[in-house]
Parts: C-alpha cells; structure tokens; sequence
C-alpha cells in the first residue's frame, strides 16, 4: 500500500467535547456553522507534489508510520496521541471539481498533534516531519458506507504504555457515534474540498487538490474521539508506546486490553496501530 500519492486531510471537530479537551476550541470561535453537530473544518496534513505543483510547503513531507512517531525534533512541546479512524477514500471529479467520495477501506489512526498555542493554521500542528502521524498497516474493506457496512460495528479504543504499565488515553468510542457520519460526512466533506475558503485556521482545499494535479486518492481522518483524564493530561516521552485499535464489537474492552498488554492482536476484526515514540 503506497499512499505518498495520495491527499491527507482530516476532519476538525466531529466528536463532541474533543477540542475544547484539546485546548483548542478557541480556535474555531470565528468559525461558523449551519448545523451546530457539524465538524469545524477539514484541514491537510500531506500533500503529495506532483509535476504541476507551485507551493513549496512543509506539507509535501510524508508523515505516516504504522511502528513510530519521531517527537525528537519537538521534544520541547507537547504531543498528543489523538485515536481516530482513518478512511482511505477514492476521489471522483467533474471537471476541476469534487463530485464524490467513495470509501473504499478503513483502518486505526493516530492524528498526533503538538498543542501548539497561536498556530495559524490546523495543519501547523499535524505534520512535523517523517514519522509524525500513524496509520496501520492492517486495514479493513468496505463494501459501503451507511448504518449497514462493516465499520458501523467497529469501535475505537487508545492506549499508552510507559514503563510497562498500559493506561487507557481515550474513552472507548463507536465509529457510529461520530458527529457526521455515512452520506451526511461525505457530502459535508465533499463541500469542503471545494468550498472552504483560505480563512481563521481552516485552508483552501481546493487549491490544494489542483496544486496535487487532482489525486485519485485521499486518506481522510474523520475525529479524534474524546480522552480520558490520564490522556488529556499525559504527553508522549520517548520510549512511549502508543496503542489506537479500531475493533469489531465482538470483542470487549477487556480482551483488546489484554491484546495491549501481551502486545498480540487478534487478526481478525481488528486494526490496530501501534507506535514508539522516538
């Protein structure tokens, strides 16, 4: 799987309670909303520079990894483990426009981010060099994308161990119960790709996707989901291990907990990415 030729882009604001915990609800103060369920903006966080390309950004940076996350650049700031699902997405175009998404896999997601206090821009705080985010490398098919398919029965959970001991850092979350969800997500994200405007921390995606001369592919993450105590006051320190697994709900939380602990997963109904801070 080689996604360096296609579009990052993540989803601001689709669980509720996870940016104000994140300290940045301040943010999105400016930002207005038709429906107050609705997520705050889409932002990038990869780029891939094509043949046609005119900016010259920090964004061309690849930063996935399904085994690290380098903080070793940052280490004087806080980095925050943020679980999420990623959806890895087919584009489809009427001319230089988004018509559709079509969701074609899912997977366990680390949207890690610096708390970065006066970033302009979202994407300021996701991509900090090669091995600043996290995708799994074990992902799940999809046949569709509504309240039938595969991932309406999956869940998220996080974890964090340090010195051996396994904490919980999110609180056990279903896919499902995402703010926007299914065809409602797709068409907010669809209108975002070609209408969100270059203003306060949202940016012009549109842009972006003709700069990309028009990827065929986008992995988009659709929400962190909200943190525990322990992890909205923890940050990573290298040798950290960061756990996000996306589970079928066949298994409870105490057998994916134990997975953790033996650091074994079962390998079916489970997506799970794992991290060492470095």
């Amino acid at each position: 799987m080689n996604l360096e030729k296609d579009i990052g882009l993540g989803v601001a604001g689709n669980f509720t309670g996870h940016l104000e915990q994140a300290g940045e609800a301040a943010d999105f103060k400016n930002v207005t909303v038709k429906d107050a369920k609705a997520p705050k903006a889409i932002f990038p966080f990869y780029l891939p520079k094509s043949a046609e390309s005119r900016l010259d950004t920090f964004l061309h940076t690849f930063p996935l990894s399904s085994d690290r996350v380098n903080i070793s650049g940052t280490i004087s700031e806080n980095h925050q483990i943020e679980p999420e699902v990623g959806v890895l997405c087919e584009i489809e175009y009427d001319g230089d426009r988004v018509s559709a998404l079509k969701p074609v896999a899912f997977g366990a997601y680390n949207d890690c981010s610096i708390r970065r206090p006066g970033a302009k821009k979202i994407s300021e705080k996701k991509n900090w060099g090669a091995d600043s985010k996290g995708f799994s490398a074990s992902l799940i098919s999809l046949s569709g994308f509504d309240e039938s398919s595969e991932i309406s029965s999956y869940r998220i959970a996080c974890f964090l161990k340090r010195n051996g001991e396994v904490n919980v850092y999110g609180v056990d979350s279903a896919a499902r119960d995402y703010s926007y969800m299914y065809g409602t997500l797709l068409s907010w994200i669809v209108d975002r790709m070609n209408n969100q405007k270059d203003e306060g921390p949202a940016e012009n995606i549109h842009e972006y996707l003709l700069d990309c001369a028009k990827p065929e592919m986008a992995l988009i993450s659709i929400g962190a989901t909200r943190y525990t105590e322990y992890g909205e006051t923890h940050f990573l320190q290298p040798g950290d291990i960061s756990y996000v697994v996306v589970y079928h709900e066949r298994y409870t939380g105490e057998e994916i907990m134990k997975m953790v602990e033996n650091d074994s997963f079962a390998s079916d109904g489970i997506s799970a990415l794992v991290q060492k801070a470095v």
